[in-house]
């Protein structure tokens, strides 16, 4: 026997033993597809392998969407597997939206399915919300704030709560808004809603005006979800803003006409110090005026103008004068009176 029959030989019992590891490893998993209708060949066990996907998990996924009535290939699940998605849940999700006759294709389950990661949801809760309306909290109870307050025309403050019943639009679903855009748009639209409204008795007697107006705004477009009703569950009534506020104005008037007062008192205030200080610069003149009336006499002296007799006489006219402004004042007084004894 030469080297190459020995090589080939050996060469044949290599593959040999490959296809007998090939076939114990992968015969169940063939026999399992094949007897339950969805056949697959040892190629693209083979190559499944390969490409380090689990290969019995991603068959049973097969198997149980073409019991469905699924026709998804082994490609279909394995790339979806790579791309970091759950080929189990979309295939639930499939079935679930094929038992409740809604329409959803794989591609758009698998978008789903990745645009769900990490987000706490998934595509089979999408499915369900679909099948299944959910009910929303208006406003929500992570917010911390019980009530949405809005104040009507009147000035009276207006406290609701609605409840949103939504229903997932699939086909919206990925890039749409969540479920805090609808509790936004909900809240902004009671606001509106009881800020148009002229008194608030109009609010209390027909609260379905609110939730047929939100209705009417088509609050759910480019979000992910569909609302098929808005319930106000509860309405009451808070303080009077309108009268606090004119209290406040009427205080802050107050304030200004006390202030502009405060500038005209203050006004006032100096223009009579200033009359007092003229007054005492007047009186000033005078008395320099009076001061002069000696000089004047003594030049009359030194000029010859006025004689000694004419001087004593202008003396006896001042005195006469002081005499008389003194009895004057004595009788001004109210406690002076004449005896009659």
């Amino acid at each position: 026997m030469n080297p190459m029959d020995i090589f080939l030989y050996g060469l044949g019992g290599v593959i040999l033993l490959v296809g007998a590891l090939l076939l114990i490893n992968f015969f169940s998993i063939w026999l399992r597809a094949l007897f339950s209708g969805a056949r697959v060949s040892y190629t693209e066990l083979i190559a499944l392998r390969l490409r380090n996907v689990p290969v019995g998990m991603l068959v049973n996924v097969r198997i149980t969407a073409i019991k469905s009535g699924l026709p998804l290939s082994i490609d279909d699940l394995s790339t979806h597997y790579l791309a970091g998605g759950s080929i189990d849940m979309v295939v639930q999700a499939l079935i679930a939206a094929r038992k409740a006759n809604i329409r959803l294709e794989f591609d758009r389950a698998c978008a789903i399915d990745l645009a769900t990661k990490g987000t706490g949801k998934n595509v089979i809760e999408a499915v369900k919300t679909s099948v299944n309306p959910r009910v929303i909290d208006c406003p929500s109870s992570s917010v911390g704030k019980g009530t949405i307050d809005a104040v009507a025309k009147d000035g009276i403050v207006i406290k609701a709560k609605a409840r949103v019943t939504v229903r997932t639009n699939l086909d919206r679903f990925v890039g749409g808004a969540t479920e805090e855009t609808i509790v936004a748009r909900v809240g902004e639209g009671i606001v509106s809603t009881i800020g148009s409204s002229d008194s608030y008795k109009d609010v209390l007697e027909n609260p379905d005006r609110i939730s047929k107006t939100v209705l009417g705004k088509s609050l759910d477009s480019n979000t992910a979800f569909e609302i098929l009703s808005i319930d106000i569950a509860d309405v009451d009534v808070g303080g009077n803003v309108g009268a606090k506020l004119q209290a406040e104005q009427a205080d802050a008037n107050k304030l200004i006409a006390q202030a502009q007062a405060e500038v005209r008192r203050a006004a006032a205030v100096a223009t009579e110090q200033e009359m007092v200080a003229r007054v005492e610069e007047m009186r000033a003149r005078v008395v320099e005026a009076e001061a002069q009336v000696p000089l004047a006499i003594a030049e009359a002296f030194r000029s010859g103008n006025l004689g000694v007799m004419d001087y004593y006489r202008l003396r006896n006219i001042q005195a006469d004068t002081s005499m008389r402004d003194s009895i004057g004042k004595d009788d001004s007084r109210p406690d002076s009176s004449i005896s009659n004894d």
